[in-house]
């Protein structure tokens, strides 16, 4: 076989060399992209203070929220009806939506119990409260607990009685039971507004927000009954 000209071999091979000098940086890049996100992935993260706090201020509005968008297609569907009446299958499905709603915000706000199996991690120090609505304490957020809970419950049965109200056939009884849906969400997002821990509004001209209930003082004790007298003593016998 006849052997390729000096010149041909040459250009052959800087052909070659120039295709590794353009192809390498490419393959390197996509080498090290993978390999820098595992690095940023494993690398240690710092958590971002008062991120729980205000994560919970922002589930706190989120859940509120949740159950006032609920209700709306309800009572627009209610108000905008022939003589306020939907059909059953319509009713029914627009009040689930709301019962949903309400569930998940209910759930919430009921404290869950920590798991004791599970090791507790030594507490962080405290940083400096930003200025919210007030609070009276454990017994106090208690309190407020149970009046969100109660508001929720409330509003419940004030939307039943709207689904119960556009299917009965009376027209009469649909305005009051929308009235008390209404005055069940304003109910609802004042618990809200006190009781989750939010910060106090700054706008200027509002007037100032009400303090969250503060713990329940004990029933004083009752005054103990005065002892009774003791009995006199029996006569002795006389001696004669």
């Amino acid at each position: 076989m006849r052997a390729l000209p000096a010149r041909r071999l040459a250009s052959s091979a800087l052909c070659a060399t120039l295709l590794t000098a353009v192809a390498a940086p490419t393959a390197l890049a996509a080498d090290a992209g993978p390999a820098r996100e595992q690095r940023a992935r494993s690398a240690p993260r710092a958590p971002l203070p008062g991120a729980d706090g205000l994560a919970a201020q922002a589930r706190s509005l989120g859940d509120a929220g949740g159950v006032l968008a609920a209700i709306t297609p309800l009572l627009d569907a209610a108000l905008k009806a022939d003589k306020g009446q939907l059909a059953k299958d319509q009713a029914t499905k627009l009040a689930a939506a709301v019962q949903d709603a309400i569930k998940k915000a209910t759930a919430a706000t009921t404290p869950t119990a920590a798991d004791p199996a599970a090791p507790t991690a030594p507490a962080a120090p405290a940083s400096p409260a930003a200025p919210g609505l007030t609070k009276g304490g454990q017994g106090g957020t208690a309190a407020i607990a149970d009046v969100k809970a109660a508001s929720l419950a409330a509003l419940q049965k004030a939307v039943d009685g709207l689904a119960a109200a556009t299917t009965s056939g009376d027209p009469a009884k649909v305005a009051p039971a929308a009235t008390a849906v209404v005055a069940g969400e304003v109910n609802v997002l004042a618990a809200t507004l006190v009781g989750g821990g939010l910060p106090a509004p700054d706008l200027p001209g509002l007037p100032k927000p009400p303090s969250a209930p503060a713990a329940v003082p004990p029933a004083p004790a009752a005054p103990s009954l005065p002892a009774a007298p003791a009995a006199p003593a029996a006569p002795k016998p006389a001696t004669g």
